[in-house]
């Protein structure tokens, strides 16, 4: 781990909470990634991330100074996201009919994206398109799949994160891509 974080760390097991929020600086836009990334919205993310570091912040005498403090709260983070999604149940879809309008559904809520040359904009969709598939997989393949290729996590790390052993991360990541797979073909 990187001196520098481990002397901030040092100082939160103090007491420091301007040592904290240098913490949170260093890590929120990785943490809020993680957490959008599993969740889709950004409302929950940013929930997510700011438990994800109060958590961090009332358990910080448990963090062992000797591991990466990113896989630490990228653990924290990944497990309150899938919480959540565990939890939560669709309000609304983007085909339902607006409330007090005729024939208008939440599509035509979302801005459109015409000052965008052609080829972004085929990208931008393509890219919300696989997000999309991403998040229709169950939880566990998902916050595998996300580690990995989104986050760029070693096996190692997305062990340390999720609390597995490698083969059953190896294992999450197969069947994820084969999933994927299976969803982008149909």
């Amino acid at each position: 781990m990187d001196a520098t974080v481990k002397k901030i760390i040092i100082e939160v097991k103090k007491g420091n909470q301007q040592a904290f929020a240098e913490l949170v600086e260093l890590y929120k836009d990785k943490v809020f990634q993680v957490a959008y990334r599993m969740l889709g919205n950004v409302h929950e993310a940013q929930d997510i991330s700011q438990e994800a570091f109060l958590r961090a912040y009332t358990n910080i005498e448990s963090y062992d100074i000797n591991r990466k403090f990113s896989t630490w709260i990228f653990r924290i983070a990944t497990n309150l996201a899938i919480d959540r999604i565990r939890k939560k149940k669709p309000d609304f879809h983007l085909e339902d009919q607006v409330a007090g309008t005729e024939d208008l559904d939440y599509y035509s809520q979302i801005p459109g994206d015409d000052v965008l040359p052609e080829d972004v904009v085929v990208q931008h969709e393509m890219q919300e398109w696989i997000q999309d598939e991403i998040m229709m997989l169950p939880p566990k393949y998902r916050s595998a799949i996300i580690l990995k290729y989104m986050e760029d996590l070693s096996l190692k790390e997305i062990g340390e994160v999720l609390n597995l052993p490698v083969a059953t991360v190896k294992t999450r990541i197969h069947r994820g891509r084969e999933a994927l797979r299976k969803r982008l073909r149909d």
